[in-house]
C-alpha cells in the first residue's frame, strides 16, 4: 500500500431560534463515517460552555486520545499476534492533557496510554518483552506518527 485516502462527513446546523452572533449557538454536529456509522459530536463542555457544548456527546479531544490508544491497540495486537502470544484483553485507561504553550495556542501536549492487557497461553511474554512490544506498537502507530504530541505508555 503506497497510500490511503479517508473522508468523513462533519454536519452541523444552526438552530433557527439560536443568536449565533457572540458565540451564542450550540456546538452539537455529526460524525458520519463511510461505513455508515453516525457519532453525535459536540465541543468539549470544559471549553464550551452548557448549553452550547452537549457532555453526552464525544468532543474533538476526547476523540483524538481515543483515536491514539486505538491506532497503539492495535498496533500491539499486531506484534502480539506475530509474536505468537494471545492476548484475551486490552483495557486502555487513556488520558490526554490539553494545556496553553507559548504564544497562547492550545495544544494536546501529552497522551499517557495505559494498557491493562491480559494474556494467555502457554507462552505469556516479560515485562522486558512488554515493553519491546509497546516501543514497536509505537513506532507503527500511524497516528502518532503523525502527531507532535507526547505520548507516554505506562503498564
Amino acid at each position: 500500500m503506497d497510500k490511503a485516502i479517508f473522508e468523513v462527513n462533519v454536519e452541523w446546523g444552526r438552530n433557527e431560534q439560536e443568536v449565533f452572533v457572540g458565540n451564542k449557538f450550540s456546538r452539537s454536529h455529526r460524525w458520519q463515517f463511510d461505513g455508515g456509522v453516525s457519532v453525535p459530536a459536540t465541543a468539549s463542555h470544559q471549553i464550551v460552555p452548557l448549553p452550547y457544548s452537549k457532555p453526552e456527546n464525544v468532543d474533538p479531544e476526547e476523540a483524538f486520545v481515543a483515536t491514539l490508544s486505538s491506532c497503539h491497540m492495535m498496533a500491539f495486537l499486531t506484534v502480539a499476534s506475530k509474536k505468537k502470544y494471545v492476548v484475551d484483553s486490552y483495557i486502555d485507561h487513556a488520558m490526554g492533557v490539553l494545556e496553553q504553550g507559548e504564544g497562547g495556542r492550545f495544544s494536546m501536549t501529552q497522551v499517557t496510554l495505559r494498557p491493562n492487557i491480559v494474556f494467555s497461553g502457554t507462552r505469556t511474554p516479560s515485562k522486558e518483552t512488554i515493553e519491546k512490544m509497546h516501543n514497536v506498537a509505537h513506532q507503527n502507530c500511524f497516528i502518532a506518527n503523525s502527531v507532535k504530541t507526547e505520548v507516554n505508555i505506562e503498564f
